[in-house]
């Protein structure tokens, strides 16, 4: 097939487009072992389209996907009509979920202008950005003579907290979030790294974080990890717990990084969104997204969260 072709994907493993997979199902599928039957083992790749509303304007790419793997292959020219018609019947987006499946008249278009008659100048290439990610970001190290700064305290015992607690928890710390403080907002850190390629340390919080983290499953699961974890003394460590929202809002930076996530570049870009500690009320718990710089409420269970685990230094 032309289009994949163009975009450099082998046709020793037949690829070709799953017209029945949607944003929606994604998670389910991918993120907890293959929620289908049909997904046979860890290597295997699934191609689909849809509408990204996170950009803006919208735009219609090409997904490739697979266990634990999602990357955007291509981003294609379509009639702008054709966009709008179709999110607009889907009616209106919410803030964990901005991406809309195609409908029959994109898929109709897409079928005429790449399948049958492969036009090449509608089809834009996207890095794929999986070379070895760095971490180094010129941090002051533990040691370093450092300019005083203001101690701030958070929050750091669970709590229960409702949607209309959230403005007042981003106000009172300025903590930046692209939907609900987008203006304004930012709280500056002052991260310092200590030597061990494994933890920073922010002065103004007092905090010691986790650089990398721990990957995407349940609540229950994570706890099981967090346990290992300080069993295992990580860092020389054993008293390591989930961040509350209050917590991991103090790492949210404003602009994005060079990795896409909002969030210094010290930190890795494998954990996207993750667990805090806190429950939401009436249900639900919440989860701080490092990639559309939000906050946002979902099950503990399917897909569940990554982790990035803290400590009071």
């Amino acid at each position: 097939m032309e289009l994949f072709d163009k975009l450099g994907i082998s046709s020793a493993g037949h690829p070709t487009i799953d017209w029945e997979l949607t944003p929606a199902d994604t998670f389910g599928t991918f993120e907890s072992w293959g929620g289908r039957e049909r997904v046979r083992h860890a290597s295997e790749r699934f191609y689909y389209f849809f509408i990204n509303g996170w950009q803006n304007p919208p735009g219609l790419c090409l997904m490739e996907r697979g266990i634990k793997f999602a990357r955007v292959l291509a981003e294609i020219d379509a009639p702008r009509e054709l966009l709008d018609q179709c999110m607009a019947r889907q009616g209106k987006s919410s803030y964990t979920d901005k991406n809309f499946a195609i409908d029959p008249a994109l898929k109709d278009w897409l079928q005429a202008n790449l399948l049958d008659h492969f036009d090449a100048a509608k089809v834009h290439p996207v890095k794929s950005g999986l070379e070895e990610e760095s971490q180094e970001a010129g941090l002051p190290r533990a040691g370093d003579a450092l300019p005083p700064v203001k101690p701030i305290t958070l929050r750091g015992t669970p709590a229960v907290v409702a949607t209309a607690e959230l403005q007042d928890i981003l106000s009172r710390h300025n903590f930046f979030d692209s939907q609900r403080m987008p203006q304004g907002g930012h709280f500056v850190n002052a991260l310092v790294d200590n030597n061990d390629d494994l933890t920073v340390t922010d002065r103004v919080t007092g905090l010691m974080w986790q650089r990398g983290g721990i990957d995407i499953m349940s609540l229950r699961a994570m706890q099981k990890q967090i346990a290992a974890a300080n069993a295992d003394r990580l860092a020389g460590y054993g008293d390591w717990r989930l961040p509350t929202m209050e917590e991991a809002l103090s790492l949210m930076e404003p602009r994005p990084n060079s990795k896409g996530l909002f969030l210094h570049p010290c930190f890795s870009r494998a954990q996207a969104f993750i667990f805090t500690s806190d429950k939401r009320k009436p249900g639900g718990y919440w989860f701080v997204d490092f990639k559309q710089g939000t906050v946002f409420w979902a099950s503990g269970t399917i897909p569940g969260g990554f982790g990035r685990l803290v400590r009071m230094a």
